[in-house]
């Protein structure tokens, strides 16, 4: 299958992406500790059907750095900006993690261009403490495990978006997944992590509002975004839907692609009806 690799000019300077396979499209937006390379389990699934667009947000390389570090806020222009460029038709979203900043706010802007949406371990800007849903005891039992693993964690150099599950399963995997990372060395994620979470402040009720149908999908153990938050959401809206996978943490896509492509395969399918 051939891969088109391309660099879109943005004001901030050039946005790498890939395009691979034919068919319509699906834009897979990756999360803080990847890139357009995180994805080499959804391209090779579904590039046989579609047409399978990775991109790497600006100041994740090989996109070129920003100064002073990314403002999340630009994440849906450079989205949309890829989106005209490639002159895709209501493509299907794929959210993972802080993806969910650049797919979320584009689908609120630009009502009636997107298939789907779907948001795996994410719920981007929306401020699921906000919700009619009480989660606060849920929130709490969570906020206890993450403080209690972080430590652990830490000295056991388990990457806190795969967890320690997925790094006795799969090691290879694991250290797979923190070589993509380590490409974004130069990144402050700190600065990241914390203008993402300043900008998580919508009311979840805007969900609401897409005109699409949305999947949430959530792994049971993880410990960076809690799977109750993305539950919360979900049921703001009749077209959302929120699916648990048991035995997976932040990074289902990677730890677990098949149950993670039959989510999205069933989703997709579910669109045409």
């Amino acid at each position: 299958m051939q891969t088109t690799i391309g660099h879109l000019a943005r004001p901030f300077g050039r946005l790498y992406y890939e395009v691979t396979g034919q068919g319509p499209p699906i834009v897979f937006a990756h999360g803080l500790g990847g890139n357009h390379l995180s994805w080499w389990q959804q391209v090779a699934h579904f590039s046989g059907a579609h047409t399978c667009v990775t991109f790497a947000h600006r100041g994740f390389a090989p996109s070129d750095p920003v100064e002073n570090g990314p403002d999340p806020e630009d994440y849906a222009g450079d989205l949309a900006a890829l989106i005209d460029h490639l002159g895709l038709d209501r493509s299907v979203l794929v959210a993972q993690s802080m993806g969910g900043w650049s797919c979320l706010r584009y689908a609120l802007d630009n009502p009636g261009k997107v298939s789907g949406l779907m948001m795996a371990c994410t719920t981007g800007m929306l401020d699921f403490r906000k919700g009619m849903r009480d989660i606060s005891a849920d929130l709490a039992i969570w906020q206890a495990r993450a403080d209690e693993a972080a430590p652990r964690w830490g000295e056991a150099g388990i990457h806190p978006a795969c967890g320690e599950g997925f790094a006795a399963r799969s090691p290879a995997l694991h250290e797979l997944y923190k070589a993509i990372d380590r490409l974004n060395a130069g990144l402050d994620k700190v600065a990241l992590r914390r203008r993402l979470a300043l900008s998580r402040h919508r009311s979840p009720s805007e969900i609401a509002s897409l005109g699409c149908r949305v999947l949430f999908l959530s792994g049971a153990d993880d410990l960076v975004v809690p799977a109750c938050g993305l539950d919360a959401v979900a049921a703001e809206a009749p077209d959302a839907r929120f699916v648990l996978v048991p035995d997976a943490g932040h990074s289902v896509y990677f730890e677990n692609p098949v149950r993670f492509n039959a989510e999205l395969d069933a989703f997709i399918a579910g669109l045409k009806v």
